[in-house]
């Protein structure tokens, strides 16, 4: 599945000189897409292919300023009249390649995350203000997590009525997780919606708004 992805994604961005050779963005290469996919399937598996087969128009990805930014064709196309210099951001920024070329998910992608995730995990109320300042999850304010979460799994973070909070990575399997004191990590913090206000100035080059 991943390189029936990648090839689709590489062909619907490098068809032509108009969006391969912009000067405002790019197209993913081979190796940023295998990385960054691999990084998005942690969270997501399968589920990507839901990012790129949709009915309501084509979407792509896009490297900009080393980072993904996932839009609709129609928005690329309109994006490539802006100089490089110019241009802020597009879309929704999927997270950055940092300069020894590792990928970062951002917060600004929780919306996609969330709704394609395998695994997740309700925080108890007494535990969503900690979490949101950017504390690991303890056992004590687990409400929920999903069947068969496997240890050191992606999953994404909800308040019990379903809103969701941040992304991270299970520290226990669901079973492991019946086994621990109510002080132990279950799952380590990666990030939350929190972020906003604590990184507003950051995150608003994040976001085309």
């Amino acid at each position: 599945l991943r390189r029936s992805v990648e090839k689709e994604e590489i062909q619907r961005g490098g068809g032509g000189e108009s969006l391969a050779d912009s000067c405002t963005m790019r197209p993913l290469t081979e190796e940023e897409t295998t990385t960054f996919f691999e990084k998005l399937a942690k969270y997501i598996g399968r589920n990507i292919r839901f990012l790129l087969d949709r009915k309501d128009e084509n979407y792509c990805f896009r490297l900009h300023k080393d980072r993904v930014y996932y839009a609709s064709e129609k928005l690329v196309r309109k994006a490539q009249s802006v100089p490089r210099e110019n241009l802020g951001c597009l879309g929704t920024c999927f997270g950055k390649f940092t300069k020894s070329k590792k990928f970062r998910l951002e917060i600004t992608c929780l919306e996609y995350l969330a709704r394609f995730a395998l695994y997740k995990i309700w925080i108890k109320p007494a535990g969503v203000m900690s979490y949101l300042y950017g504390n690991h999850v303890l056992k004590a304010h687990l409400g929920r997590i999903t069947e068969n979460t496997p240890k050191h799994q992606g999953v994404v973070f909800l308040s019990m009525s379903d809103v969701p909070l941040g992304f991270g990575v299970a520290a226990y399997s669901t079973k492991e997780c019946r086994k621990l004191e109510g002080t132990a990590i279950v799952a380590f913090h990666q990030a939350d919606v929190g972020q906003y206000l604590r990184n507003e100035d950051d995150l608003a080059a994040y976001s085309s708004g």
